[in-house]
């Protein structure tokens, strides 16, 4: 591999997989193979960057790439990328470092890790704690788990597609992070929906509400990226109500095995899981606002 511009691949080409390729395509990377689940996100991508191929199978990311980022939905989708036999990252990997970025349990970074080495390849966590402007930017913030020295040979095209690196310590210890960082981000949304569903209740100016949260302790850098959203309602999805919900529940997972009740992160885990059954999954997760706004009119209606 050659140090400073790997071969990459990216596996998982949704709205954060294909602005990280386009990015790395952008400052010099070789970006060689794009595979989703969905081929059309896949032919999309390739179409803008040049040199990259639309691959139909995980083995032939393996195959083109010497680097290869994942950014997949969840748990199983984690390992069915990396399932011990089939069409798999696994395939002929020796020698190759795969670098996965989503929001998974700690558990299947440290089982990937393992499946790798048996393989003789190298596994990363790269957890982001951005979104997609930032993705396309190259400013994501990246917390990164597994060993050293993988992480030494990757740190350059790392460096490239964030603002910041941390590098955690070993495998599933970043992604510990991670779920603190998104459990509290979430808990921080959903007091905020409620802060302002409630100042709407009583009447008040949201404008005038919001500038003072934001000179006060009730500032916080949820009021900075989705205030404005909650109160006029606009919801463009940014990280939807249902990873909300799936970050939650890793969260309240690692609190079970810490023998912790956490009570406030259980209760924003069940705004997100409402808002999962009335069909609002697919919002931003700002727009847990719309459960305070929903009760307030159905109460209304109620009255009326």
């Amino acid at each position: 591999m050659t140090p400073e511009r790997p071969k990459v691949g990216i596996v998982g080409t949704g709205r954060m997989g294909a602005n990280i390729a386009m990015r790395l395509a952008e400052v010099g990377y070789p970006v060689v193979a794009l595979y989703d689940v969905n081929p059309t996100a896949a032919e999309a991508a390739a179409a803008q960057i040049g040199g990259a191929e639309a691959v139909s199978s995980l083995a032939r990311v393996t195959q083109l790439a010497d680097v290869v980022l994942t950014v997949v939905s969840d748990d199983a989708a984690m390992y069915a990328i990396f399932a011990p036999g089939g069409d798999s990252l696994l395939s002929d990997a020796r020698g190759k470092i795969f670098v996965n970025c989503a929001t998974v349990s700690p558990k299947v970074h440290v089982d990937v890790e393992r499946l790798a080495e048996e393989r003789g390849a190298a596994s990363l966590e790269a957890c982001m704690a951005s979104s997609i402007p930032q993705a396309r930017n190259g400013t994501l913030y990246l917390m990164v788990g597994g060993r050293r020295e993988a992480f030494e040979q990757v740190r350059p095209m790392l460096e490239r597609m964030s603002a910041s690196v941390k590098y955690i310590g070993g495998a599933g210890k970043a992604a510990q992070v991670k779920a603190l960082v998104n459990m509290v981000m979430n808990v921080n949304t959903a007091g905020l929906a409620e802060g302002l569903g409630l100042g709407d209740a009583l009447g008040l100016d949201l404008d005038m509400l919001r500038e003072v949260f934001s000179q006060t302790g009730a500032n916080s850098r949820v009021l900075e990226t989705d205030g404005a959203d909650m109160q006029h309602r606009e919801h463009d999805v940014y990280f939807s109500a249902t990873h909300a919900a799936k970050d939650c529940a890793i969260a309240l997972a690692l609190a079970a095995e810490a023998d912790l009740e956490l009570p406030l992160a259980r209760a924003t885990y069940e705004q997100y899981a409402e808002m999962k059954k009335l069909g609002l999954g697919e919002l931003d997760k700002s727009g847990v606002s719309e459960l305070t706004f929903k009760s307030r009119h159905a109460r209304r209606a109620a009255h009326a």
